[in-house]
């Protein structure tokens, strides 16, 4: 049959996270270039059918096909990977270290992957610079301020605020990813991919790869925003909420939801080390 279990998704979900944290830098930068390239190109094309019909809805829907190419070429998501490397860490599967350097050359390339696409995106709707009024152009603007300088205005509650919506953006993002492996067959994958994305996305949640292409491409086009306004008041608790919201609600609840086995297991050595513990506890209370 085309359907996975989930006692088998959670294995495939900590062979995927090992698979992730043994790629090199070159091939981490790679696929994060491509990643944040596609995902870019599935935000514009959201943002012309809002556009076109002033149906928020109608972008949520098409949206998630960027995120559909992305998973089925197996390129690099770091949202996605934020909930299948610390499971394999967990599992002694990979180290610390290494999932912070997955993370890190992944965002590397997301970041001139977004940043290709932002310049060559600004060119084509400006005409090369010599039509800011197009409608796309003006609702980057739009949006790069709201999501930076918005928060600014509401100080210390602007941060949580985006680091909640950062939290829930991705426990739905990593959902996707898990779902992609509840099938088989192409069609069943990206049926099953599409559910959560849309839902996030129809919400206005905080996704970080995305973000990475809008506030920039906004900046590129004359937004009123600094490099400050974008990594103090958005990107980095985005990246950190994203990170709670793919590690702790997707991989680790979904681990013991369904596993049979402990999340943390103790070692021999260790077993021995905590009974002989125990045991002198219990020897020195005798003596008392």
């Amino acid at each position: 049959m085309a359907y996975v279990k989930p006692a088998e998704v959670l294995e495939a979900m900590i062979d995927a996270g090992e698979a992730k944290a043994k790629l090199n830098a070159f091939q981490m930068v790679i696929r994060g270039f491509l990643g944040g390239a596609i995902l870019a190109f599935a935000t514009t094309l959201a943002f012309t059918a809002v556009s076109q019909t002033s149906i928020n809805l109608v972008g949520a829907l098409i949206f998630p096909v960027g995120f559909v190419m992305i998973v089925l070429l197996g390129l690099e998501l770091v949202t996605g990977s934020f909930a299948l490397i610390p499971l394999s860490v967990i599992k002694r599967k990979t180290t610390i270290s290494r999932m912070l350097a997955s993370y890190g050359w992944a965002i590397v390339g997301h970041l001139l992957g977004c940043m290709l696409y932002a310049i060559l995106y600004g060119l084509t709707v400006t005409k090369m610079g010599t039509d800011m009024g197009n409608p796309l152009a003006q609702m980057l603007i739009q949006i790069s301020e709201a999501k930076t300088l918005g928060y600014q205005k509401m100080g210390f509650d602007g941060i949580i605020l985006v680091t909640i919506k950062a939290v829930l953006c991705n426990w739905m993002v990593t959902l996707g990813v898990v779902l992609a492996f509840t099938s088989k067959s192409t069609a069943g994958k990206i049926a099953a991919m599409w559910l959560p994305i849309l839902t996030f996305f129809a919400q206005g949640f905080e996704h970080a790869v995305v973000n990475m292409f809008v506030i920039p491409a906004g900046m590129l086009l004359g937004a009123d925003v600094t490099m400050a306004d974008w990594w103090l008041w958005n990107q980095i608790p985005v990246l950190l909420g994203n990170f709670v919201g793919g590690a702790l609600f997707t991989g680790v609840l979904l681990y013991l939801s369904h596993s049979k086995s402990p999340l943390i297991e103790v070692s021999s050595e260790q077993a021995k080390s905590l009974l002989d513990m125990k045991a002198a506890k219990s020897a020195k209370r005798s003596s008392l």
